[in-house]
């Protein structure tokens, strides 16, 4: 596994910490799953040097192919089927019988699974690591069971715990752990990461797309990854603003819920913020709608509601059609931009 050079940075400094659980905290999309693994494999490596593991060890090879005996990964069954990580037997047959559904939270009893891995004996040398991604999905049965055990882990056991939302951690989680603020790259140096990724991955996507999606990203180099993977190019981009405020969800429909109302978050929030007399962040100034300040509030006050049930909505095509008539009432009557004129014109 190769690292992004400012994730290889963090990892030197974080193999010189000598505490037992390590927690790896900042917003989406910089990385802290991609750290947290790497920094497992070299706890965990039978060869590690001052850059982390070997990456050719049987320790090693165990941890690629997910067979590792002294590694335990407890994240949410959604995230782990995402990541590609092997559910315990009895989780995977009920998923199948459709019993339960993938949760996104983490379930107690994979918590107390965590704990009783952390009580055996380990299989290789190094000792043990409890991986958590991300840890903000702890409900609070599952971080109080896990509390006694990070404070006071039996034998050679280590934690790194992955958050893209510390604030939400438990006071007692975050105070049991030493807690490493993820860094951001500059552009030049996340550009460059991107340009050779896409080079292989999406090589459909030109320079001007990498920039929307850099942009859509708010310079989150691995959130920048998953809006390429949505399809996002520099023309959608550049015409969102003005599709959505005229009602317009087409282009975003087969989106996740999720990802539709951030694209609508983040569109409010730069409306709010040119109205303040501010630039905006996302968007390009002259492709933003306007409305009144007063309805743009009424809005985010909205979108910041319906964050709280996205992931649970009654029914997709009604959640879609019900927000692109709330955006269009919001953004009614308000003075077109010029991107919005050349819009109509080519229409």
């Amino acid at each position: 596994m190769t690292l992004a050079p400012w994730l290889q940075r963090q990892l030197r400094s974080l193999l010189a910490l000598r505490g037992h659980a390590v927690l790896l905290a900042g917003p989406a999309g910089l990385g802290q799953f991609e750290l947290a693994l790497a920094l497992a494999r070299a706890w965990l490596c039978e060869r590690p040097n001052e850059q982390g593991a070997c990456g050719t060890c049987p320790s090693c090879h165990a941890i690629d192919v997910r067979t590792h005996a002294d590694l335990f990964a407890l994240m949410p069954e959604q995230q782990a089927i995402e990541l590609g990580w092997p559910l315990d037997p009895l989780t995977q047959e009920r998923i199948e019988r459709k019993e339960i559904k993938p949760s996104r939270q983490i379930r107690v009893e994979a918590t107390r699974a965590a704990v009783a891995f952390t009580q055996v004996t380990h299989a290789r040398e190094p000792g043990k690591v409890v991986l958590i991604h991300p840890a903000e999905a702890l409900n609070p049965e599952s971080a109080n069971t896990l509390l006694k055990t990070l404070e006071e882990p039996p034998g050679r056991v280590r934690f790194v715990l992955a958050t893209e939302a510390a604030h939400q951690l438990l006071p007692t989680i975050r105070s049991r752990c030493l807690t490493h603020a993820m860094r951001w790259p500059d552009e030049h140096e996340g550009r460059a990461w991107l340009s050779r990724v896409a080079a292989t991955d999406y090589p459909a996507l030109g320079e001007d797309d990498w920039a929307a999606c850099w942009r859509a990203a708010g310079a989150r180099p691995q959130e920048a990854l998953n809006w390429a993977s949505l399809g996002l190019t520099a023309r959608l981009w550049a015409e969102l603003p003005q599709r959505l405020a005229h009602g317009d969800w087409t282009p975003i429909a087969d989106w996740p819920l999720a990802r539709q109302l951030q694209v609508a978050m983040m569109l409010c929030h730069d409306a709010m913020a040119q109205a303040a007399g501010a630039a905006p962040r996302y968007f390009a100034a002259d492709a933003l709608p306007t409305a009144p300040p007063q309805r743009l509030s009424g809005l985010w006050r909205a979108l910041q509601q319906a964050r709280r049930t996205v992931e649970h909505p009654v029914q997709a095509g009604l959640w879609t059609e019900a927000w692109a008539q709330r955006m269009r009432m919001a953004f009614a009557s308000a003075r077109p931009s010029r991107a919005a004129a050349a819009l109509h014109s080519r229409a």
